[in-house]
């Protein structure tokens, strides 16, 4: 007998050991032997010790003498050979059995190979009538014949729902799964008032979708019609997980059933949509405002059951899963400042077939599940699928077997349902709650639907599906499907369910006539009760002068307590050296980049507020500065100074190799929690590429769009320092395009005490907006990059240094600059002995500071030559920027010559080029190089 051949080689002590292991975690064992053991005990119970089958008497009490007669003579008695063969249909049922199911509403199945069918598996119709003791561990109670048996597994494994979980390495959570799925042979068991509640919810989505099909004939709405079950699951998704111990719901989906949503879940008054779609301006002249099936919701609602929970639809643009990160982020930030508990808070996200398989930051996402700085609980993922991506067939849009095999990344349970199947649709939605407040890992739903019209109302979906859409137009709407089996069951009259149509239709024809009498829209507020205290910025706030003192006494204290390493711990040399040079530097009065910015977080962390850092290497630091957490040279247990002198929250993570998923959570995070001083920081500033989605749909444009704000603070290393193309620069001339309407802040600061201040300030002001700061690299050390306690205690934040060492009346050239360029011109200037040049640092690009320009050029009105000088290429870096706001002055640029890469891969040509800038200047080469030299 192959298949038993693993018997053969096995030491008897061997198969007595995996005995005994088998029986107190079976589950624990390789499959081959977990069967061999079932298959022995089967047999065992069933016929006693005396089991010969078509072999004749053998005496076997053991497995360890059902191995050696296996060994002996090569023959498994028949009997135990068939408990085997059973054995591996039930394994089949739960490996496989996803593939058969009857999920797909308005296509064929794809066929699999091999079928489930028994022959597959050694057994024939004569074993149809024939009892199994294998039965029992499907959850019936008792031996049963094997049709008894498949028709028990068709039901949970092989009807409206199909389950993926044997992936899952995990015991616990796999038995939980089998479990759950045996009770009532994964069917739902509802009353009938829980039917009707379900029909309400169906026949709100579907009257809903209809009556602005009617009244807004050819308008973009992004119809839920297809996948209307979506309703009744959240629905029930919000009741359950409340039960369960969920106080909030955090919730992120794209454009598509969004409007149904809004009204069905959310309770945004159809009145209000109906005037969205009549286009009107929005009441606050100051916000742009976005379209209707973009926007947000925050409400407290009472379920079925009387809990209250407080809900919210995150805001989002129609770059398809960008919001999954920011669910997650701002779910961490509730755990961390409200709940201190993770079960408190549920993010769901819901996605389309398409961009769950297509869209990269899903992936990036999946990976947080589990990660310290960035888990939350477990989410529920939804996906709506429509089996079309736009105009893209799904064979077409991935390689997977499912859009959801992500999941298996994670070990995560996937349910394949039927969306015309609203009770198994409610069934796997209870499963998820279930699962995900028992694991706190995620859970996926894939909800197979399809899509009524088009991608959107206006499109003709029959030029590249005529097919699919021909059985799509004669499919009975989930409604009508569910009405007529509660009619056949007797829960429901036809009479009941026109009354129930009439009066929602009557409802909404009121609000349609009400929305008439709407003059302006208005916008939900998103979060409003995490902002409350900070109220929205006016015109010009971001120029008001801001108090970022602090004691000076108690700021080297702070400075002292936080560099000074506990004596009963033991690390290595390189860090107990860098630890005792701080001491000395605080004592000599000269702190460098790395202490100015630990006081600004120490500072902040005394007056009542909490920080996170995240990024790839934040603990260290990439460039090695930072050492915000060290690590004991023996047990490498961490150590993180700044915890140790507050009681707030200070939280520093090294990420996962991200940037757009990790942004994206960061970002949400201080979307949820305005009195954190929230920090991500890329490895390089050029690694923000990366990320570039949700600056460009967040982060700039959310206070116009959304009516939001956010306080999130970017590090961006940037500085030319020969390395090659890459890493040299974070793209300042990006940032620069997309300012605006005072919508962030970008800064370049120059020396410890502007940084200290201007990270103190993002969190003084009394509203929020982001910051993007342009961080140094060579500067992190440099021995002119000092400043003192005095510095820091005293003074505050400088968009604009002056040169204090120019006398006014001798400059002729007045030379402005950002960043660490200002030290290679000070360095020649001080060489070359110059006073005719006067180098200002403009430390915040924007908003500009009008009236402290003016004070500089008033003071050097003598000049006969006003510069921009730059160390990236003229064509990038802030001078298109720069043009256009001094247009009037005369300025002129000194800069590299244009080039397509942001440096030359040569450090012998970046010198050369960098030294004919810094020439230039001073007059000694006024040639530019002609044409720019790559590597």
């Amino acid at each position: 007998m192959d298949k038993f051949s693993f018997l053969n080689a096995a030491h008897s002590q061997l198969i007595e050991d995996l005995y005994q292991q088998y029986l107190k975690f079976p589950d624990s064992l390789e499959p081959s032997w977990k069967a061999f053991f079932q298959g022995f005990d089967f047999a065992l119970a069933g016929y006693g010790d005396d089991f010969g089958g078509n072999s004749g008497p053998s005496q076997v009490s053991t497995p360890v003498q059902l191995a050696q007669q296996a060994s002996a003579n090569g023959q498994i008695p028949a009997d135990i050979q068939k408990e085997f063969q059973v054995l591996n249909l039930i394994e089949a049922y739960r490996h496989r059995g996803h593939l058969f199911t009857n999920t797909n509403p308005v296509r064929q199945r794809r066929h699999y190979e091999p079928t489930l069918a028994i022959e597959n598996f050694g057994l024939t119709a004569a074993d149809l009538s024939r009892k199994f003791n294998s039965a029992t561990t499907t959850g019936l109670p008792n031996a049963m014949t094997l049709q008894e048996l498949i028709d028990h597994l068709e039901k949970i494994y092989c009807k409206s729902i199909g389950v993926e979980y044997m992936h899952i390495n995990n015991i616990a959570e796999r038995k939980f799964i089998r479990e759950w799925l045996q009770v009532n042979e994964n069917h739902p068991k509802l009353n009938a008032a829980e039917k009707i509640e379900i029909l309400e919810k169906l026949n709100q989505a579907v009257a809903f979708e209809n009556y602005l099909h009617t009244k807004f004939v050819g308008q973009k709405r992004f119809s839920l019609e297809g996948g209307e079950s979506l309703i009744p699951a959240l629905d029930q998704l919000i009741t359950r997980s409340s039960q369960l111990g969920v106080d909030e719901v955090v919730l992120g989906m794209a454009h598509r059933g969004r409007l149904n949503v809004l009204t069905n879940i959310f309770g945004k008054s159809y009145k209000q949509i109906f005037s969205e779609f009549e286009g009107k301006e929005f009441e606050e002249d100051v916000f742009s405002g976005d379209v209707k099936y973009h926007l947000g919701s925050s409400k407290i609602i009472k379920t079925e059951n009387g809990e209250e929970v407080a809900i919210n639809l995150t805001p989002n643009p129609s770059h398809l899963e960008t919001v999954a990160a920011l669910v997650e982020g701002i779910c961490r930030a509730k755990v961390d400042n409200k709940y201190k508990d993770f079960k408190k808070v549920l993010p769901i996200i819901i996605h389309g077939d398409g961009a769950i398989a297509g869209q990269g930051i899903v992936y990036e996402v999946a990976q947080m599940m589990t990660l310290e700085g960035y888990r939350t609980g477990g989410t529920v993922h939804i996906v709506v699928n429509n089996q079309v991506s736009f105009t893209t067939n799904f064979l077409d849009a991935r390689s997977s077997n499912y859009c959801t095999d992500v999941a298996k990344v994670t070990e995560s349970p996937v349910m394949h349902v039927n969306a015309d199947d609203v009770e198994a649709v409610v069934h796997a939605i209870r499963f998820a709650a279930d699962f995900r407040a028992q694991f706190g890992k995620d859970v996926y739903i894939d909800l197979l639907g399809y899509r009524k019209y088009g991608h959107n109302e206006g499109d003709e979906p029959r030029f590249t599906q005529p097919n699919l859409y021909k059985s799509i137009s004669k499919h009975p709407n989930p409604r009508e499907i569910y009405k007529e089996q509660l009619i056949k069951e007797g829960m429901l009259s036809d009479e009941v369910l026109k009354n129930m149509e009439t009066s929602f239709k009557k409802l909404l024809d009121a609000d349609f006539d009400a929305s008439k009498e709407i003059e302006k829209n208005t916008m939900d507020p998103f979060m409003s009760d995490d902002w409350k205290t900070l109220p929205m910025s006016g015109k010009g706030a971001v120029y008001n002068t801001v108090d970022t003192k602090f004691d000076a006494k108690e700021l080297k204290d702070l400075a002292i307590r936080m560099s000074t390493l506990p004596g009963d711990k033991k690390f290595i040399n390189k860090v107990t050296r860098l630890f005792e040079n701080r001491i000395k530097a605080i004592e000599g009065n000269t702190l460098d980049w790395a202490i100015g910015e630990w006081l600004a977080y120490a500072t902040l962390l005394t007056e009542g507020h909490n920080i996170r850092i995240s990024g790839e290497d934040v603990e260290r630091g990439t460039f090695s500065h930072r050492h915000a957490l060290v690590k004991t040279e023996d047990t490498e247990e961490e150590y993180i100074p700044l915890r140790h002198i507050s009681e707030n929250r200070f939280d520093i993570y090294n990420s996962h190799l991200s940037e757009y998923g990790v942004l994206g959570f960061d970002y949400g995070y201080a979307m949820a929690s305005p009195n954190t001083l929230t920090v991500w920081e890329a490895q390089f500033g050029d690694f923000v590429n990366g990320a570039q989605i949700i600056i460009d749909q967040y982060l700039v444009a959310a206070e116009e769009k959304w009516k939001i704000q956010n306080g999130l603070v970017m590090l961006l290393p940037h500085g030319y320092e020969g390395q090659g193309a890459e890493h040299s620069s974070a793209r300042l001339e990006r940032f620069l395009g997309l300012c605006a309407n005072e919508n962030m802040v970008v800064a370049n600061a120059t020396t410890p005490a502007n940084y200290f201040h201007l990270l103190r300030r993002q969190m003084k002001w009394n509203f929020r907006k982001p910051l993007v700061v342009m961080t140094p690299k060579s500067l992190l050390r440099h021995p002119k990059v000092i400043s003192t306690i005095e510095d820091l205690a005293n003074g505050q934040f400088q968009p604009i240094i002056d040169d204090e060492t120019a006398n006014a009346e001798k400059v002729e050239k007045l030379v402005l600059c950002s960043g660490k360029i200002y030290y290679e011109l000070l360095a020649k200037k001080e060489e070359l002995n110059c006073e005719t040049i006067a180098l200002v640092r403009m430390e915040q690009l924007y908003p500009l500071q009008q009236d402290k320009i003016d004070e500089v050029f008033a003071k050097y009105s003598n000049r006969k030559q006003l510069l921009w000088v730059q160390e990236e290429p003229e064509n990038m870096g802030a001078w298109g920027y720069i043009l256009r706001n001094f247009r009037d002055t005369g300025i002129q640029v000194v800069a590299a010559v244009p080039s397509g890469s942001p440096a030359p891969g040569s450090h012998k040509m970046f010198e050369k080029n960098q030294n004919s800038v810094i020439n230039r200047v001073f007059d000694r080469n006024d040639e530019p190089a002609k044409r720019p030299v790559t590597a």
